[in-house]
């Protein structure tokens, strides 16, 4: 009975303890699918962000905008994710005008593990400075493909700068330019009798030829940029570290001879001396035996 008794207490602390553990098993899948949807949103809200009205064309709208966007954002590797962009640009019709992709080293350090071996330890940051220009009516589908490669958004501006009075202006500039110009050269042709009046007339004429092409020219460059959008992009990546293990280089002290070889090589050294000492003495034979002459001399005629 006893037995029976302790058997049913200890299969309900059992049932008990399962309960518990299903229990908390639930609530940390929960938190861990709500912690998910929480950094899934964030990262959704990073990059819908990124898009504006701005970056969108008109079609219907006859006026003219340069449009002109700065982004600056986290990825989670640089080098694929300008492969990305540059792939991106290329697909909607536009091009790549600078990028700049380095490796700027932050900190390096040298441990030596063992006598041949020594461990580098570099951590380094990769960022990439990058320009493109896309065909205007593009801006807004290459800014939303970009976005996909966001892990973190620092910044995005987006300008869309009306320039439809400028291009007016020019337009209407050139016409006045035209026809002063037709006036100018006819008169000329028709009054211009003495040399300093056509020389006045002529500088006048290019003067006014000269603003002519200017506005031209700027009217060309507001088209252009009329035309195609520049996105000028800053991005980077979590700081990175990486190890390598490199051989040690022999100290000069690993190449020195034992002390007998090292004796050797002194009485070797020594015995080449002793031989110069004495070719050397032999080469001033010619010395020696005027000197000995000269004693010889000495001893037997002067001292007697």
């Amino acid at each position: 009975m006893k037995k029976n008794f302790r058997t049913g207490i200890a299969l309900l602390m059992l049932s008990v303890l399962v309960s518990s553990c299903k229990e908390q098993v639930a609530e940390n899948y929960e938190e861990a699918v709500e912690a998910t949807e929480a950094v899934d949103t964030a990262s959704a809200a990073q990059k819908s962000i990124v898009s504006s009205s701005a970056a969108r064309e008109d079609s219907k709208s006859n006026r003219k905008f340069i449009r002109t966007a700065d982004i600056k954002f986290k990825v989670k590797d640089v080098a694929k994710s300008t492969y990305v962009i540059e792939d991106a640009t290329s697909k909607f019709g536009g091009f790549v005008t600078y990028t700049d992709l380095k490796s700027d080293i932050l900190e390096k350090d040298e441990t030596k593990v063992s006598q041949d071996s020594t461990l580098i330890t570099t951590k380094y940051a990769v960022t990439n400075e990058i320009t493109i220009r896309v065909p205007n009516r593009q801006l807004d589908t290459v800014i939303k493909t970009i976005a996909k490669q966001i892990d973190f958004l620092d910044y995005r501006i987006i300008k869309a700068d009306d320039v439809s009075l400028k291009l007016l202006s020019n337009q209407l500039a050139q016409k006045r330019g035209e026809t002063s110009e037709k006036r100018l050269e006819k008169a000329i042709d028709s009054k211009g009798k003495k040399l300093d009046n056509v020389i006045e007339a002529e500088d006048k004429l290019d003067a006014k030829k000269e603003n002519k092409d200017q506005a031209k020219l700027e009217n060309l460059s507001l088209n252009d940029q009329v035309n195609f959008s520049t996105i000028s992009l800053s991005i980077y990546q979590n700081q990175t570290v990486r190890q390598e293990m490199i051989p040690n280089e022999k100290s000069i002290n690993a190449y020195r001879p034992n002390i007998g070889l090292q004796i050797w090589d002194s009485i070797k050294t020594g015995w080449f001396m002793l031989e110069a000492i004495i070719a050397f003495v032999f080469q001033l034979w010619g010395i020696i035996l005027l000197g000995f002459l000269g004693w010889f001399g000495y001893k037997k005629f002067l001292k007697k």
